[in-house]
């Protein structure tokens, strides 16, 4: 596992920020000072002020089998 600070991809950003408002709307204290009441601004000023970091294991990336059945799709 890796102590990550800077962000592979937006999507990646969003997920992290959307845990952190979530733990901030459970009642963490905020980092850092921000103009706005709003948790996801909140989140987003600390990710900015690289308050924030997160930890990223290291685990293949499996991709499901053309012909598996696991999942039917609908036509």
């Amino acid at each position: 596992m890796m102590i990550e600070t800077q962000f592979d991809s937006n999507y990646r950003k969003v997920l992290v920020a959307a845990r952190r408002a979530r733990q901030l709307q459970a009642g963490s204290h905020a980092l850092v000072s921000s103009p706005s009441n709003k948790v996801c601004r909140i989140a987003q000023d600390e990710i900015e002020a690289g308050k924030i970091a997160y930890v990223k294991a290291d685990v293949d990336v499996v991709k499901p089998l053309i012909g598996d059945i696991g999942i039917p799709i609908l036509g």
